[in-house]
């Protein structure tokens, strides 16, 4: 809004749309023009009031800087001139403003910058309060929220200013070591030094609609450029598509939102894999180790259990459009769960999705495979083939995982990872084999499901983990049954033979220890797929694997789990599956490795992944 009334002292003109809005009715609504929706600038009081819980707010006390006018600047005003006219106009004396209170109950520590104040730039003082709130959240153990809007250093501090950034990044890398959940909620306009610093270091990062956000202000841009910049450039709409930003939140549902985002952290005296208002677990002896969980009788564990099936047929049935996907899964499984986008590079791959999230009372990271069902949805997410980008997410949510203590929990379902020229180009290959490297040294407890296509590389990048489940109409296999026939058979029409001789079946697979479980698919009295039915059975799965990871770690210490998954993966692949009477090439082996029948593959002896 600007200063000038439109019609009174009771009315002001929209900045955006140039109408005329009544000044309490704008503040009721948050300062959200009822016209054209723009989100306009509030305050650091007053952002604070909007989220904080009513009468839950402590004002942090605001570090001074000792050196208030270390250039003794001078342009048109003396630098003291500038502070003092902009503390008297704004009533704070700093462009941060910070607080204790609560957000849907709980504990938070907000800092909220105030464009105002000198344009919300980032001095001395701001920098040292930024880092205090930081401080007071890590002494607290409790989340910290920043809000941000400025136009970047100030420059009337010089490089004192532009140290703020190191400073800044230090305290939020002390909060990543204690496991400290960070939030940031950009508005409009956040450019520079803030950017660069508090704005893009939190694990999630909200933004009202259209705030503006990057480096260099579109002035510098164009300048440098020479050329009319797009629309939409630098917006929060255009940096969520970009994987930059995870989700655009209006202003009244920021509340919410965050309180959503809270109750995945964990509370001071609450252990990583602790469930809410229960009483401590029964625990075995520690000379007994506990059976393997059953997952309330919906897991096999015995091969000979599972009923005979063509391998073809469970190919098949894992390709189905109607079985459940990840986000399905999610729905249904998970509350709280906040979906975050890109890879914090400037892409993003909708072929992988996750989040945060509370399963059955616990805080859990959750990712998975996103094929669709419909022609549209399929293209959208690329069949559920992830690129580069995607596998970049994938390893910022598991170290998400790790920062929060928490369980990593996965649902593949891919035909393969994204072959195509430009994932290639983008370093597909060092992508998974970094995902694979940080999977295994995780140290948070890791429960895969393999939910309906296990295809090569694409699968594994997400399958190293302590428990590996599958469904009962999954497959899991170094190359599809078509492209292996294409290569030994030469001819897709051998594909049925392939997946036999491929053994990618969960019998096959369960036989030789490549998987720990098969959960079975219920179905409805007609016969057909149970899918409420068999999500329901994935969850007292997983619930039941994350129970017992979780009475090893406190039996064992959580170091053990993770050399036990190392000790797991360098063990010897021995075979361990009958050999198969096939009439043509067959390839055999755990895992999927082994040697090819006699005979040219491809210029080399292998197939390659995808």
């Amino acid at each position: 809004m600007t200063g000038r009334a439109a019609a009174g002292p009771r009315w002001l003109l929209c900045p955006s749309c140039r109408s005329p809005q009544y000044a309490p009715r704008l503040a009721r609504d948050l300062r959200v023009c009822p016209g054209c929706a723009a989100h306009l600038r509030v305050g650091a009081r007053a952002r604070i009031e909007q989220l904080l819980d009513p009468g839950t707010a402590v004002p942090l006390p605001g570090a001074a800087s000792a050196l208030e006018d270390p250039l003794r600047f001078h342009d048109s005003l003396p630098y003291p001139e500038r502070l003092r006219r902009a503390r008297e106009a704004t009533g704070i004396d700093e462009a941060v403003v910070t607080a204790a209170g609560a957000i849907g109950g709980r504990p938070v520590v907000l800092a909220a910058m105030d464009f105002g104040f000198l344009g919300g730039s980032l001095g001395m003082a701001a920098g040292q309060r930024l880092c205090d709130a930081a401080a007071e959240a890590l002494e607290r153990r409790t989340p910290l929220v920043t809000v941000t809007a400025s136009g970047g250093a100030r420059m009337q501090e010089g490089i004192f200013s532009l140290r703020q950034m190191a400073r800044i990044a230090a305290a939020f890398a002390r909060l990543d070591r204690a496991g400290i959940l960070t939030v940031t909620v950009v508005t409009d306009p956040t450019y520079g030094g803030v950017a660069a610093s508090v704005a893009t270091l939190a694990d999630v990062i909200l933004a009202e609609p259209r705030a503006r956000m990057g480096f260099a202000g579109p002035r510098v841009v164009r300048q440098i450029a020479r050329t009319a910049l797009p629309p939409d450039f630098q917006t929060a709409e255009s940096l969520v598509a970009r994987g930059l930003v995870d989700r655009v939140v209006h202003r009244r549902s920021l509340r919410p939102v965050l309180a959503s985002l809270l109750a995945c952290a964990r509370r001071p005296d609450e252990r990583p894999d602790e469930r809410p208002d229960e009483g401590p677990d029964e625990r075995p002896d520690e000379d007994d180790p506990p059976p393997p969980p059953e997952g309330g009788g919906a897991v096999v564990r015995d091969p000979d259990r599972l009923d005979p099936a063509d391998p073809w047929d469970r190919v098949r049935r894992a390709r189905d459009l109607d079985r459940p996907t990840t986000l399905d899964y999610i729905a249904r499984l998970c509350d709280d769960f906040h979906e975050l986008r890109g890879d914090r590079t400037g892409a993003d791959c909708p072929a992988l999705v996750g989040g945060p999230a509370r399963f059955r009372g616990r805080t859990v990271v959750v990712m998975g495979h996103q094929k669709g069902r419909t022609p549209r949805e399929l293209a959208g997410r690329n069949f559920g083939m992830a690129t580069p980008a995607g596998y970049r997410k994938a390893a910022r949510l598991a170290g998400l995982a790790a920062k929060l203590r928490c369980p990593l929990v996965t649902f593949v379902d891919t035909p393969g990872a994204d072959p195509r020229v430009e994932a290639e180009n983008g370093g597909q290959a060092g992508a998974i084999a970094a995902n694979l490297r940080l999977m295994a040294r995780l140290p948070v407890p890791i429960v895969a499901v393999i939910t309906g296509e296990g295809g090569s590389g694409g699968a594994l990048a997400l399958t190293v983990a302590d428990r590996l489940l599958m469904l009962e109409n999954a497959i899991y296999s170094v190359i599809s049954p078509e492209g292996c026939a294409a290569i030994l058979w030469r001819g897709e029409d051998a594909a049925p033979r392939a997946a036999a001789a491929l053994r990618l079946d969960p019998a096959s697979l369960l036989r030789a220890r490549v998987v720990d479980g098969v959960v079975r698919e219920p179905v409805t009295a007609d016969g057909r797929p149970d899918r409420d039915a068999v999500m329901d059975a994935v969850g007292d799965a997983v619930e039941a694997e994350l129970a017992d990871l979780a009475a090893v770690a406190e039996r064992e210490g959580a170091g053990r789990l993770v050399e036990r998954r190392l000790a797991g993966l360098l063990e010897d692949d021995a075979p361990a599956m009958p050999v198969a009477e096939t009439s043509g090439p067959a390839a055999s082996g755990r895992h999927g490795h082994g040697a090819a029948a006699p005979g040219r593959v491809s210029e080399g002896t292998g197939v390659p992944c995808r």
